[in-house]
C-alpha cells in the first residue's frame, strides 16, 4: 500500500514503514555580516546577503534557556522571548531541522527522558580539532569585546548571589519526541552523525555560552559548520553602569556587531517564519538612528561612532554606514535606512544609484527627521557636472532639506569662533553657555538663510567681519524636524559646546518618539 503525506511542505511517499522524503524544505535566510571598509580600518560595513539552507542538513540549537536566573533581569528576558522562540523551533522542527535543547547543567532533570538518551547515543566521531570544553575569547581572531562584565547583571534591586537559581528549561519551550536535549560535546557529535552542516543558535548569553560554550558559535566555527545567530532571539549579559555606558539593548547590538564581524552572519526570527518580522524586548524602545558617512575630508567614518556610543547609545538604536573605500558610487549597506526614523548625515558629494537615493528621499518626504554636519550641505551632487550614467543626483538637497544655502568657504588657516545667537531660546541651546568658543576647521559661508530657518549659533573668522550661520533648524518638505550644523572637523569633536550641540540636536530631531535616556552612573 502506497499513500502520499504533505507535511508543512515535506512530501513524503510513506512505502510500507519506511518514509522516504522526496523534497526537503529550505529556510530562506537574510544572512547580515559586517566587513572591513579597508584593511585596518577600523570602519565596518554591514552587509545582508541571502542564503539558502536545506531544513534537513539543519540543527538549531538552543543555548541555556533556562528556567531561572541570578540575575532578575535576565530571567525577565528569557521569559519574554520564550514564546517566540518556540514558534520559531516548532517551524523549523516542521520544516525537517534538528531541535537541540542545550540547558548546561540540567541534565539529571532530563535523565530518562528518550530525548536526553538520544543525544547520549551519538557516535562520537572524530574531528579535524580537538573538541574544546569552554572556548575563550581569541585575541588573535576577535580582540576585546566591545562591552565591560565585571558585574554584567543590570538589576537595579541588590544582586542576587551567582548561584545556581535553575533546574531545567524554561517550560515555554516545548522539548518534541524528535528533538535531543544535550550538553558538551554531544550536539557536535548527533550533528555529524545525521550529516548536518548548518546550524542556527539562539539562546543566552550571547557574549558568554553562546560564543563560548563548547557547542557555542567559536567551537562550531572552528570545526567547520556553516553557522549563523538568530540575533532577535538572543540576549546578553550587560550592565548600563559599566564601559561603554549604553543602553543594555544597545550593548547586546555591540556584541552582535562583534560575531557578525568575527564570527558569523546573524539573521532573524522572521527568516525562519518566513513573515519578515523580528522579536523586539518590551522594554526595548529605542528610536532607530542611522548615521550616514561619505566623506574623506574630515574623519567623520571615525569620530561619530565614537561620538555616537559615548552620547547617544543610552538612548537610541544604532546603525552605521559607510562610503566604499573604492567606489565612490555606492553606500554598502544603505537600505538600512528603510528602518530608520531618524538620519544623522555626514556625506560629501556622492552620486548615487538612484535606488540608493531614492531612500533618503522617501525619508524626508514622509517627514522623519534628519540631522546633518559639515558636508552635508552638498551630499548628493558634483560642484560643476551632472552625474554619470545610470547615477543620480539632488542638486537642491541643501535648500530644499536643510534650508541652507553653501556658497564655499573661507581659507582653513584662518581661526574660527562660535557663539549662541542672541536673544534666541531652544531645546538644543540647554547647556550650551553663552560665551564664544573655539571651533575647527574652515567657516562655512551660507548667508543669506532664507527666514524659515531658524539660526541657534553664529561663527566668525578671524579677521573676516561678515558673520556666518553655523547651526540651524528647518523643516523638511515632508514636514519632518531638520538640523544642520556646518560645524564638525575632528577637532570640533573635543569642544565640550559642540558635543552637547550636536546631542542635544539629535534628541530635538527625534521630536514625538519615545526617547528614554538612560542615564550615566
Amino acid at each position: 500500500m502506497r499513500s502520499t503525506l504533505f507535511l508543512r511542505g515535506l512530501c513524503v511517499v510513506a512505502l510500507l514503514s519506511a518514509p522516504i522524503v522526496i523534497r526537503a524544505e529550505s529556510f530562506f535566510l537574510k544572512m547580515r555580516s559586517q566587513v572591513e571598509v579597508a584593511p585596518g580600518a577600523g570602519r565596518w560595513h554591514t552587509i545582508t546577503k541571502r542564503a539558502e539552507w536545506d531544513a534537513s542538513r539543519t540543527a538549531v540549537i538552543i543555548c541555556d534557556m533556562w528556567d531561572d536566573h541570578y540575575c532578575r533581569n535576565s530571567a525577565r528576558r528569557v521569559a519574554e522571548m520564550a514564546p517566540r522562540m518556540n514558534e520559531v523551533v516548532a517551524r523549523a522542527r516542521a520544516a525537517g531541522a534538528l531541535i537541540i535543547h542545550c540547558p548546561s547543567g540540567c541534565m539529571n532533570f532530563y535523565a530518562e527522558t528518550p530525548q536526553r538518551k538520544l543525544a547520549q547515543s551519538a557516535p562520537k566521531l572524530g574531528t579535524s580539532l580537538p573538541l574544546e570544553g569552554w572556548c575563550h575569547l581569541d585575541p588573535e581572531r576577535e580582540g576585546e569585546l566591545p562591552v565591560k562584565i565585571d558585574q554584567p547583571c543590570d538589576d537595579a534591586e541588590p544582586l542576587r548571589p551567582r548561584i545556581r537559581f535553575y533546574n531545567r528549561q524554561i517550560e515555554t519551550l516545548e522539548i518534541a519526541p524528535e528533538d535531543a536535549v544535550a550538553e558538551m560535546y554531544e550536539p557536535f557529535y548527533l550533528m555529524k552523525s545525521r550529516g548536518i552542516e548548518n546550524v542556527l543558535v539562539m539562546g543566552v548569553h550571547t557574549n558568554f555560552c553562546v560564543l563560548g560554550r563548547p557547542f557555542g558559535i567559536r567551537q562550531l566555527v572552528r570545526q567547520g559548520m556553516r553557522v549563523a545567530l538568530v540575533r532577535d532571539l538572543t540576549d546578553s549579559m550587560y550592565n548600563p553602569a559599566e564601559p561603554p555606558f549604553v543602553n543594555h539593548f544597545t550593548g547586546n547590538d555591540l556584541i552582535l556587531s562583534h560575531v557578525e564581524r568575527h564570527w558569523c552572519p546573524t539573521v532573524t526570527s522572521g527568516d525562519i517564519l518566513g513573515d519578515g518580522t523580528t522579536y523586539r524586548f518590551p522594554d526595548d524602545r529605542r528610536p532607530h538612528l542611522v548615521i550616514v558617512m561619505a566623506e574623506d575630508e574630515y574623519l567623520t567614518g571615525d569620530t561619530l561612532p565614537a561620538f555616537a556610543i559615548a552620547e547617544l547609545g543610552r538612548t537610541f538604536k544604532l546603525s552605521f554606514v559607510h562610503g566604499d573605500a573604492e567606489v565612490r558610487e555606492t553606500l554598502p549597506g544603505v537600505e538600512v535606512v528603510k528602518e530608520a526614523e531618524l538620519i544623522l548625515l555626514s556625506v560629501r558629494r556622492r552620486n548615487l544609484p538612484p535606488e540608493q537615493l531614492d531612500l533618503f528621499r522617501a525619508h524626508v518626504a514622509a517627514g522623519k527627521p534628519l540631522v546633518g554636519i559639515r558636508t552635508a550641505s552638498h551630499p548628493f551632487h558634483q560642484r560643476d557636472k551632472g552625474p554619470d550614467h545610470g547615477l543620480d543626483e539632488w542638486r537642491d538637497f541643501d535648500a530644499a532639506v536643510l534650508g541652507g544655502n553653501y556658497t564655499g568657504h573661507h581659507g582653513g588657516d584662518l581661526k574660527t569662533f562660535a557663539k549662541v545667537a542672541e536673544g534666541v531660546a531652544h531645546p538644543i541651546l540647554d547647556r550650551i553657555a553663552p560665551e564664544e568658543f573655539a571651533t575647527f576647521g574652515s567657516l562655512y559661508q551660507n548667508t543669506p538663510l532664507p527666514e524659515d530657518c531658524t539660526v541657534l549659533v553664529n561663527g566668525r573668522a578671524a579677521g573676516i567681519s561678515q558673520t556666518e550661520p553655523v547651526a540651524w533648524v528647518h523643516t523638511g518638505p515632508g514636514g519632518g524636524r531638520v538640523f544642520y550644523t556646518s560645524l564638525g572637523h575632528p577637532g570640533d569633536f573635543e569642544v565640550a559646546a559642540f558635543r552637547a550641540l550636536l546631542r542635544n540636536a539629535v534628541h530635538w530631531a527625534a521630536g514625538d518618539l519615545p526617547v528614554i535616556v538612560t542615564p550615566r552612573p
